[in-house]
């Protein structure tokens, strides 16, 4: 006789909050983390044997303009046939109307955001740190040589993710990304003001803002402080961005050569490397590529 009943129809042993629309995806309570208008839980795709993390959009905070709500259903399953090692899979994505929510399946990476997984390990060599950055940037380039070109808009340490075990970086949290046509120019202030281009703020920018971002997201890698910390407020970090002051952080890095490739990234727009160009830096050169995760 079974020691239990091992009907999967049995809803007193189903552990799910709720499923999707296919029965494939089941949603644990537990968050694994939140926004302004999201929430993330850990969840499970039945299919795979895999666990998985189910992003929930709250459609009502853009009520007052439902136009944001088509570009943003429409952009989440473009990046749907994105498939690269460096940018987090996206499985699944639709909208609940009864619970007014856009659902967002990805894969889920084990160590959780590069921010809490640097601070969680302040002792971390110039290498590593290299090799993460060469990752992000290997995200980065297919994005920006994707036809149509892609724009993350909102990259830093806390939406790129890492795999601590093998140590495999992935760019994730594709919700303010925009698909660009072939002028590469976007038109919309959406991101975070910290790791934000100046040319952000003037809404007419390429996917040069990803670049400076992604400067921003070194320097804060190895400076463990997010720049702009000594800011108390948005409008002064907006004056200091647009005004072209370095954040206080950039002092406390003691390495030239790493303070030069920071200030690559944060360069004009016009005189900033591309990602296919900073990956060719010699910055990166004797990295080894000792295991596959680091190569597309």
């Amino acid at each position: 006789m079974p020691c239990g009943n091992t009907d999967a129809s049995d809803k007193d042993t189903e552990p799910f909050v709720e499923v999707d629309p296919t029965m494939r995806y089941g949603r644990y309570s537990d968050l694994l983390g939140c926004g302004s208008v999201k929430k993330v839980y850990r969840a499970f795709d039945q299919e795979k044997g895999i666990e998985v993390a189910w992003c929930q959009v709250r459609l009502s905070s853009f009520s007052e303009d439902p136009s944001v709500i088509d570009r943003l259903f429409s952009e989440v399953k473009l990046l749907r046939t994105l498939k690269n090692v460096n940018i987090v899979k996206l499985f699944n994505v639709w909208t609940d109307a009864e619970k007014s929510t856009l659902n967002i399946i990805t894969e889920v990476c084990t160590s959780g955001n590069l921010r809490e997984y640097r601070k969680k390990h302040p002792h971390v060599s110039v290498k590593a740190l290299k090799k993460w950055s060469r990752q992000i940037l290997k995200g980065l380039e297919y994005f920006h040589t994707h036809e149509p070109c892609v724009i993350h808009r909102d990259l830093n340490c806390s939406n790129i993710f890492i795999n601590g075990n093998i140590g495999q970086v992935k760019i994730g949290d594709l919700g303010l990304a925009a698909m660009v046509e072939k002028n590469r120019l976007a038109h919309s202030v959406l991101g975070t003001p910290e790791f934000m281009a100046p040319e952000l703020y003037e809404e007419e920018y390429t996917e040069m803002v990803d670049i400076y971002s992604f400067g921003m997201c070194v320097l804060e890698l190895v400076t463990l402080e997010i720049p702009y910390c000594e800011c108390d407020s948005v409008v002064k970090i907006y004056k200091k961005v647009t005004s072209g002051v370095r954040p206080q952080a950039m002092n406390k890095v003691k390495d030239p050569e790493v303070k030069a490739f920071i200030e690559k990234c944060l360069a004009k727009p016009r005189a900033r490397p591309s990602a296919s160009e900073l990956l060719q830096d010699p910055f990166f050169d004797g990295l080894d590529d000792d295991d596959s995760n680091n190569n597309n």
